[in-house]
């Protein structure tokens, strides 16, 4: 028979994934001796059997939990349910990751009508008695029964103003009975029936409605953000009670062994006399620091202490700890490694391999990645926070603080940048056409929109705040003005946007640069010597390369050269090339862009010093560089000398149904070979040139975008090879190049190792990949992912992890077949995902050679490399 029961004494912390965090560490506990209330774990595995049986607990299962129980009742020397000397057990959560509040708890639970009298004259506390009952009727109405906390706590608010009084603690005996009561007739009119009496099946209800409370839309949430899957399932914790309402001599508390703000060491933490653990939670009554229990009840806090450095030491890691004192007498409920601020996660680590408790090792396996966003951009002044209004809450598309004044469009943006402003840009939607507003900008407010939208990417890759995708807003760009939460704005009214949050703040908070303090660079050093994974950024401009290279980065992976044709002074020369008739005007149109591009590669490559370069030839449809509204294609029309009727209808016939599938990529040279040709001579010089100007040994890297078949890159890499052979003898240089394509169309995985015969490198594009692969859009995705997510369709934004199953099963073939072609073919990514954690394990695990992500990213990037290489025992 299957074992889904274990008492604490037959747990350990090696079974975490069965018995979860909490039941693990209670059985740790539970073996070193410390003073654990005793208890028993359901597992994970029961949890997940549970839905597999349509949410019903299988009777072998019921029955594993009623042995359990009469153990418990044993060692306590205590009944379940009797009328004088009664049990009472909490019913918690514990999932194998901590999932802090997500999940649901019950407290004081083997109360009844009859076993509260008994209870009461057991203690000798009648007032304890009641405070126990009705928290255990408003817990077990509010998380099994789902009736509204609301209702319990109106009738409380009513009590303490009818008794003249503040806190619960202050309602007498008398008081709390006649809570009761009313409580009970509101779980009566709610639900039809008395509030039930039968404790086993309390608790049966309990237990069911803690495993239901993994799929609450909190916990769904809090997985997808923290990648927690849903299939490991949550396990429940029944542990016998103990009391902090007993009375001045009981208590209750948080407390953590270094403070998770700073990384600080010592005790940090807060508690409550008289109180049971949801009154800390809840901010009812406001806590003692835990300092002052040495004055209140000295000998706890010693042992405390004593207890919680034992707990610190054992784990070699900052315990987060919960704790009740009963008459004087402590126990410790439950403890964890405790969640704690990027700074603080970095203190911590490096004070302990200081301490000599842990490894380097073990210090960058500490780190969670994602939290490195938190010491990359600028934060808000914490008390500017405090007194901050919320109007609103999106996507955190990009992290950071923002505070300015709201702009509607980009040229008015820059402008007012310009004029030494502080600017919100304020879009229904971002273009490429908005890329100097969205440079000019502090922050980035957005109507539409995903993670991975235009808004969210270029955002991220200059490292500045956004917020994406919020469908509250009322917005007239024309009229310049828009609406969110009860607050209009107009042109030139502050707006603060937090970008890791997603939080909206009406008017102007205080930010401060954040500090990249010599913990972050120490850790990073660590990192750097354990991964093997290169890290490369994506940038176009140099200054966004050197902001790369100072965060760690060993190259650039995507230079997306389209980004630099939107300059005031250039984007009429592309318009003019693109309006060109014949194949002479468009190569004249583009050879006056050959001396911009050409410097800008130039400051590309001067910053990057001959660290690896891979350049993207034009990539958008053409449709992006011309005007839409009137007066831009009447401008237009003037400056190009050409009737408005002949622009308008050329620029017409440049739409296309589904653009993103449309004439873009490799095929704009296929069709124009002169654009692939004026790309590469300014490639070509520009290297030339740096290379004997400053010594540095530069080998561009060319890469074609779109390619879904090896003709049509070789098509393209002939007049690429054509080109640059060209210019190699007009400069007399030897300088090596080459030529590589980005894999982001299925058919070119599946097809990877014929495309390998022509290509030096691949990049997965995988932005691309998986917009097709899926076949949905990855800027509408976010109208319904939402309901996939509900549904357990999909668990996360496959735009912002990557689909290991589907799109990772394509990228694994093609590098296998690619390799099998090309034995040195280079292997790397540059979709947004070369940011994301778990996508670098992947990338790592899949043998690339280097991951591409956007700047603020790439120390990101460098520790989640340094963890996949630990995770796999290769240092």
């Amino acid at each position: 028979m299957a074992k889904w029961v274990y008492l604490f004494e037959e747990g350990s912390a090696e079974m975490k994934n069965l018995l979860g965090g909490k039941g693990a560490n209670l059985a740790e506990m539970t073996k070193l001796g410390l003073p654990i209330p005793q208890g028993f774990t359901v597992t994970t595995e029961a949890c997940t059997d549970y839905y597999k049986k349509d949410r019903q607990i299988a009777p072998e299962i019921e029955a594993q939990i009623f042995t359990a129980l009469e153990e418990l009742e044993r060692k306590q020397e205590k009944k379940f349910g009797d009328t004088k000397n009664p049990l009472l057990v909490s019913v918690r959560s514990g999932a194998r990751a901590s999932m802090p509040g997500m999940m649901d708890t019950i407290l004081n639970l083997g109360l009844n009508d009859e076993a509260v009298e008994g209870f009461a004259r057991k203690t000798g506390n009648p007032r304890f008695a009641y405070d126990s009952y009705r928290r255990f009727i408003q817990m077990f109405s509010d998380v099994v029964m789902e009736i509204p906390k609301s209702n319990f706590e109106k009738v409380l608010e009513e009590m303490k103003e009818s008794r003249g009084v503040r806190t619960d603690a202050e309602l007498t005996a008398q008081d709390l009975k006649e809570t009761t009561e009313r409580f009970k007739q509101i779980y009566k009119d709610q639900k039809g029936e008395g509030f039930p009496q039968e404790p086993k099946r309390q608790l049966m209800e309990a237990v069911k409605a803690v495993f239901r409370s993994w799929d609450n839309d909190r916990a769904i949430v809090y997985r997808r953000m923290n990648d927690i899957p849903g299939e490991w399932g949550t396990a429940v914790n029944v542990q016998a009670m103990v009391f902090g309402n007993m009375g001045e001599t009981s208590g209750t508390g948080v407390a953590f062994t270094r403070n998770p703000s700073t990384g600080a060491k010592g005790i940090f933490g807060e508690y409550l006399i008289n109180a049971q653990g949801e009154d800390v939670v809840a901010g009812i009554r406001t806590p003692q620091p835990i300092t002052k229990l040495k004055e209140e009840l000295p000998e706890c806090y010693e042992q405390f202490l004593e207890t919680a450095n034992r707990l610190e030491a054992h784990y070699r890691d900052m315990q987060d700890m919960e704790f009740t004192i009963e008459n004087g007498k402590l126990f410790f409920l439950q403890t964890r490694s405790g969640k704690r601020t990027a700074g603080a996660a970095l203190q911590i680590a490096c004070d302990l391999v200081d301490e000599g408790m842990i490894s380097p090792r073990m210090a960058v396996q500490r780190i969670e990645a994602k939290s490195l966003d938190q010491l990359l951009h600028p934060n808000f002044d914490e008390e500017a926070l405090k007194a901050g209004q919320v109007i609103g809450q999106a996507l955190p598309a990009s992290p950071g603080a923002a505070a300015g004044k709201v702009y509607f469009h980009a040229e008015d943006a820059v402008m007012a940048h310009e004029r030494g402003e502080r600017v919100i840009l304020v879009r229904q939607e971002t273009s490429p056409e908005d890329i100097e507003g969205m440079h000019a900008a502090e922050g980035i407010l957005t109507v539409r929109g995903g993670m991975t939208s235009h808004a969210a990417v270029v955002a991220r890759g200059m490292g500045t705040c956004c917020v994406s995708g919020c469908g509250e807003i009322v917005i007239d760009e024309n009229a310049k003005i828009f609406e969110l939460g009860g607050c209009k704005f107009a042109e030139g009214d502050y707006l603060s946007l937090d970008g890791s949050t997603g939080k909206i703040y009406n008017g102007d908070i205080k930010t401060v640069e954040a500090g990249v303090t010599g913990n972050f660079r120490r850790i990073m050093a660590w990192a750097d010597e354990l991964r093997t994974l290169k890290v490369r950024t994506n940038a176009d401009t140099p200054a966004d390369a050197l902001n790369a290279i100072k965060l760690g980065a060993e190259g650039i992976g995507l230079c997306r050269t389209e980004h630099m044709f939107f300059e005031p002074d250039r984007i009429p020369k592309i318009r003019k090339m693109i309006l060109s008739e014949t194949v002479e005007a468009r190569e004249a149109a583009l050879a006056e862009l050959i001396p911009f591009q050409k410097g800008d590669f130039k400051g590309m490559y001067e910053v990057m010093e001959g660290r690896p370069v891979t350049i993207r030839f034009l990539d958008p449809p053409l449709h992006e560089f011309v005007p839409t509204e009137e007066k831009d294609i009447e401008q237009m029309a003037e400056e190009m000398g050409l009737p408005v009727e002949k622009v308008k209808a050329a620029c017409e016939a440049l739409h296309e149904f589904n653009p993103m599938m449309g004439h873009r990529g490799c095929r704009l040279s296929v069709t124009y070979p002169e654009i692939a040709r004026m790309q590469t001579r300014a490639v070509m010089e520009a290297a030339i040139e740096v290379k004997s100007e400053k010594g540095f040994d530069i080998v561009p890297e060319i890469m074609i975008p779109l390619v879904g078949d090896k003709k049509e890159l070789k098509f393209v890499k002939n007049v690429v090879v054509e080109t640059a052979e060209a210019v190699k003898r007009e400069k007399g240089s030897d300088i090596r190049y080459q030529i590589g394509t980005m894999i982001e169309i299925p058919r070119a995985a599946l097809l990877a190792d014929e495309i390998a015969e022509e290509a030096e490198f691949f990049s997965f594009g995988t932005n691309d990949l998986t917009q097709m692969t899926f076949g949905f859009s990855r800027d509408d995705a976010g109208k319904f992912l939402s309901a996939y997510y509900k549904s357990k369709i999909y668990e996360s934004d496959p735009f912002a992890k990557l689909d290991h199953n589907g799109v990772g099963q394509l990228i694994e073939m093609a590098a296998q077949k690619g390799r099998k072609a090309r034995p040195g073919l280079k292997l790397g990514i540059c979709g947004e995902h070369g940011g994301d954690p778990s996508s670098v394990e992947f990338c790592h695990n899949a043998g690339l050679d280097y991951v591409s992500c956007s700047p603020f990213r790439v120390p990101i990037a460098r520790l989640a490399a340094a963890q996949a290489a630990i995770n796999n025992n290769e240092n």
